[in-house]
């Protein structure tokens, strides 16, 4: 008896620390997005109803000062963070069961809105996880949690976090099981989904975005699951080159010099004035995603951006800026199946649904980025809410990417013959 009644507290206090967490990161997602909603407007002054689709009417000059006011200041915030304390990264803190550094770290995720918000090209789910596993964090102090279930908790702060951003709530737990725990367990899945669902509909209010688009019907599912095959070599090349030119530009040693303040608004110069001729480039890569599944990107707007928006990510990152990596990849992707496509269909004659192969091969792409073809697959199809069989066809491009990368790092692995 002495024993049940700890085991059923720590189950009691486990189920609140769900809900606490879940109702957090919602709470967490909604202030992001408001913020950032916020700076885009005060950086290009548009309404809020084209929010989130390029720079709108904004003149040329203030597509250039804007990104590069906002990577000042930014670069100036961190470098005042940066020279009092450490921000270490939020997967390697939860997996090494490090006490979360609440003040800092929600810090870092303002500083991430204002230079996404202001035009820098990076992904704007970063700072969300960061202050919803801040907040899940100083919401569950007080209950007795093992270093276990504070891990599956953190980890799903942060997923629901990026689930209520974006209004996925399966691929917020997704994230949250096989990219941050890479587990199947039962009790972490449950805890997932919990507080991805409620998370998003505390911020849905805010959030919630839909794409009016006419589908193709469902007897051509098998036209796409076959494109799918022939488009995942693409989606692998690009999500290798995409992963390597981050890896050359990311910093081994974090900057914390006064450099952060020129050499961050300098690459948002240069997005800014880039932005003057491919306004789809500033931002987080969703108006990249919207243009193209709205059939607007021609086929030379389509090879700028697929050659530019990584190229500006990196810059970034060079320079010493945080962000997220998940939407500048989908908008690779993106571009890169809608390149093809345009390219097919203009010299071959054809009529092939450009939205549904550029989103076949983002999902492709996001399966190499991430290492994890399951949460692409679904992240991608929730995002468009494009009809069920479409599914299938993202799951087919996101494994055979995924297929085709491990093939090549066991042949790599391999030792040579002879």
């Amino acid at each position: 008896m002495a024993y049940i009644q700890p085991v059923t507290r720590r189950i009691v206090e486990f189920g609140c620390a769900i809900v606490i967490v879940g109702l957090l990161a919602g709470v967490a997602g909604a202030a992001t997005t408001l913020l950032l909603h916020a700076i885009e407007h005060l950086t290009y002054h548009y309404t809020f109803g084209t929010l989130l689709t390029g720079v709108g009417d904004s003149s040329p000059v203030r597509r250039a000062i804007g990104p590069t006011v906002g990577g000042a200041l930014a670069g100036c915030g961190w470098w005042i963070l940066r020279r009092h304390t450490e921000v270490p990264g939020l997967s390697e803190t939860i997996k090494s069961h490090r006490a979360i550094p609440r003040v800092p770290m929600s810090i870092d995720a303002g500083l991430q809105v204002l230079l996404v918000g202001s035009g820098a090209s990076l992904g704007r789910e970063g700072a969300p996880r960061q202050l919803a596993a801040a907040l899940g964090d100083f919401g569950t102090t007080r209950l007795a949690l093992t270093a276990r279930d504070r891990e599956i908790l953190l980890a799903c702060a942060a997923g629901a976090g990026l689930g209520a951003v974006y209004s996925v709530p399966l691929g917020g737990a997704l994230f949250a099981v096989r990219i941050l725990l890479g587990t199947w367990h039962p009790r972490a899945v449950g805890a997932a989904l919990i507080t991805s669902s409620l998370a998003v509909a505390v911020a849905s209010p805010v959030t919630h975005l839909e794409h009016a688009l006419t589908w193709p019907g469902v007897q051509l599912s098998y036209l796409f699951a076959l494109l799918a095959l022939a488009i995942a070599p693409l989606a692998a090349a690009v999500g290798l080159l995409f992963n390597r030119v981050m890896a050359i530009a990311r910093p081994k040693v974090q900057f914390k010099s006064w450099v952060l303040i020129p050499s961050v608004a300098a690459a948002g110069l240069l997005t800014g004035i880039c932005s003057i001729w491919w306004p789809e480039l500033p931002g987080n890569g969703r108006s990249i995603l919207t243009v193209s599944l709205n059939s607007e990107v021609t086929l030379g707007a389509a090879a700028v951006i697929l050659l530019l928006k990584p190229l500006l990510t990196a810059l970034f990152l060079r320079a010493g800026a945080v962000g997220g990596m998940l939407t500048p990849a989908l908008a690779t992707g993106a571009a890169a199946g809608s390149f093809a496509t345009l390219a097919l269909n203009q010299w071959a004659g054809t009529d092939i649904h450009v939205a549904t192969v550029s989103l076949t091969c983002a999902a492709g792409v996001l399966a190499i980025t991430q290492r994890a073809p399951s949460f692409a697959a679904l992240f991608v199809w929730e995002l468009a809410h494009p009809p069920y069989w479409l599914l299938v066809v993202f799951a087919i491009a996101a494994y055979a990417a995924h297929g085709l990368r491990l093939f090549r790092e066991q042949r790599q692995s391999e030792p040579p013959t002879g």
